[in-house]
């Protein structure tokens, strides 16, 4: 596995990290959860080389926190790097109105005592005494607008009595980026991005990495569809994230994607790789791109996501996927 520093924090992650997300359950996600399967998934990340583990208090409404938090106490936590979030709330209604999940209202509220507020409870359920990564999960909402100013003087203080170690942003873009690095320093990102969704490729990226800002990309292998294991027949289920937010799901593109991974048959036998390893150890090698947050369920998956962060792949043959990344025409 290879590590690399979050940001100019000091803080080594391996650059494949295990999202959490599904950990949670909910409307979201395919399949019934299965918390011993979760749980064996986290186990094995950590015993082969995944220091990095990255959840939410809003998936699951902090059940995925508790899951992991039940898994870390037998761990070493000296030697672990735990990311969370804070910004969504479900157990009140100050905030601007996101969305309703299983009849779940959420809100999202980035003001300064509600972050708190997240942070006392995600210590609680992570049964830890300080939070390596804390990021605000999504941007404040105009109907309940927190000047990024006033929240980032919360995150430094937090991290001044050693509650956080490092401080990060996801889902914002580049003039949000600026606006907190205007108010202190951002250590890290955390975008989508992966071989079918490249928006941060360009003016996004350039200004992380000349300002050393770390960048988390989540959903590398576009909830399944990067490991070629999806295939025409399959049918997502109607409000599932895969059926209503990903594009790429739909036949049309479907069918694309599908042949291009078929083309990398050789790719796969010249490195004794799968497709989701192809992909991951692409994906760790773009510009700016500093580790990839694979979400996994099984112990299996997790398996299979290790071994992409030690994959290296030859310039040429990351140049020709990037190729047939490009020539894809979604519909």
């Amino acid at each position: 596995m290879l590590y690399r520093e979050i940001g100019k924090t000091g803080i080594q992650a391996s650059v494949v990290g295990l999202g959490a997300w599904a950990m949670g359950g909910g409307g979201f996600w395919d399949g019934a959860d299965d918390d011993h399967e979760a749980a064996s998934a986290i186990r094995f990340a950590l015993d082969h080389g995944i220091n990095l583990i990255d959840t939410a208090p809003g998936y699951g409404d902090g059940k995925s926190e508790r899951l992991v938090g039940e898994v870390l106490s037998g761990y070493d936590r000296s030697k672990l790097v735990i990311s969370t979030k804070c910004g969504i709330i479900w157990w009140g209604s100050e905030g601007g109105y996101m969305h309703t999940v299983n009849g779940v209202r959420y809100y999202r509220n980035l003001e300064p005592h509600s972050i708190r507020h997240e942070v006392e409870q995600s210590l609680k359920r992570l049964r830890v005494d300080y939070i390596d990564v804390l990021f605000t999960h999504w941007p404040s909402l105009e109907s309940f607008p927190t000047p990024i100013e006033k929240t980032m003087r919360c995150l430094l203080a937090l991290k001044e009595e050693g509650l956080i170690k490092a401080i990060g942003a996801s889902n914002v873009d580049l003039d949000q980026i600026k606006e907190y690095m205007d108010a202190g320093q951002l250590d890290v990102t955390q975008p989508p991005y992966s071989m079918l969704n490249r928006g941060i490729e360009g003016e996004y990226t350039a200004y992380c990495m000349a300002n050393n800002i770390g960048l988390f990309a989540y959903s590398p292998l576009e909830q399944g569809l990067l490991t070629g294991k999806i295939t025409m027949d399959y049918v997502p289920k109607a409000g599932t994230y895969r059926a209503d937010y990903l594009s790429w799901y739909q036949p049309q593109n479907r069918r694309q994607v599908l042949d291009m991974l078929a083309g990398w048959s050789d790719l796969s036998q010249k490195y004794e790789a799968s497709l989701a390893q192809l992909v991951i150890a692409w994906t760790v090698a773009q510009p700016g791109v500093t580790h990839a947050l694979c979400g996994a369920r099984k112990r299996r998956h997790v398996e299979e996501n290790i071994k992409g962060g030690a994959l290296r792949i030859a310039r040429e043959d990351l140049a020709r996927m990037r190729g047939d990344v490009e020539r894809l025409k979604p519909i």
